[in-house]
């Protein structure tokens, strides 16, 4: 089968082996998948991953025990624990620490013509969201997760830091809240979606001097954005960590001790509340899409994806 692999940089390889089916598997064919911050991050050594990347996906069922799977469309969450860990048993299987993850950990991704995730792991598409907005069901439900983690009420001063693919549906989402919120970003040219749905954005430099908030979101997918959005952060606020990258961050505990911050680091999502966000249309994603490339020009794709200004990058088998 045709996939893109990671392997000291990334490549296209027509002759990738068929995934083999484990019980309880489901054997999935890739419809569309998207490009994300970290699949851009697992090329600079991020996670040591080597293989098939991509989480990010909607595709068909072709084989499953369970037959009313077989033929679907379906999204999916990446996480594949063990379910006989500690961890596991106290229901906490996200944080499994013998699990798989799609793409990222351990596991072959999306980015090919087929791929194998637990059909535990598998919610099927409602007839009403297309395919391009499907693929967005994964990072739209690691947005949400941040209102799992923290209470934000309307009122509440909120900054997302970041005007990348995950800022922009965090914001989406938050925005529901009726807080309010501000976008800092770094190009304006990703800003019409949100300025169309009367969210505020702006650069940094534009904030008014000594601008707090109780809230600021982390996804700028940079290293120093930990030490901007700290600066932006009320004494016994929360601070929401989304960025993940391969690199060290130099942190002042000591400031964090002395105001009090709550640190929390926030990653995958409610997927079932993510469709119904789609479905309703509260959430808009397509406009998001910056390009979409056959599979055997992923090599191309990656580089689109991290061109300035680009927002999502689609790939189809």
């Amino acid at each position: 089968m045709q996939a893109l692999v990671i392997d000291n940089g990334v490549h296209f390889d027509s002759g990738f082996a068929r995934p083999v089916i484990k019980p309880g598997e489901a054997l999935i064919k890739t419809v569309l998948a998207g490009i994300c911050a970290t699949d851009l991050e697992l090329l600079h050594g991020y996670a040591n991953f080597q293989g098939v990347p991509g989480h990010e996906f909607v595709g068909v069922v072709e084989v499953a025990d369970n037959p009313s799977l077989i033929g679907q469309r379906v999204v999916g969450e990446i996480n594949c624990p063990c379910k006989s860990c500690a961890t596991c048993l106290r229901g906490d299987t996200n944080h499994c620490p013998n699990r798989l993850a799609l793409g990222i950990r351990h596991k072959n991704g999306v980015f090919a013509d087929y791929f194998t995730l637990p059909q535990a792991n598998l919610h099927i598409v409602p007839a009403g969201i297309s395919d391009r907005q499907a693929v967005f069901t994964e990072p739209l439900a690691a947005a949400l997760e941040i209102l799992e983690q923290v209470h934000i009420a309307p009122g509440d001063t909120v900054v997302v830091l970041g005007d990348g693919r995950l800022g922009i549906l965090i914001a989406q989402v938050l925005a529901l809240t009726g807080c309010d919120l501000v976008v800092v970003g770094r190009h304006p040219s990703k800003w019409g979606l949100l300025l169309n749905k009367s969210i505020k954005v702006c650069l940094a430099k534009d904030l008014e001097e000594g601008y707090l908030a109780k809230v600021v979101v982390e996804c700028s997918g940079s290293s120093g954005g930990f030490t901007q959005a700290r600066k932006l952060v009320q004494p016994k606020g929360y601070l929401v960590l989304k960025s993940t990258f391969n690199s060290d961050t130099l942190v002042d505990l000591s400031s964090l001790v002395v105001d009090e911050i709550s640190v929390i680091g926030s990653r995958c999502g409610p997927f079932s509340t993510a469709l119904r966000l789609l479905a309703s249309g509260n959430v808009e994603v397509e406009e998001m899409i910056g390009g979409e490339f056959h599979l055997k020009n992923g090599v191309e794709a990656f580089k689109k994806a991290k061109e300035k200004g680009v927002v999502k990058i689609l790939l189809k088998p």
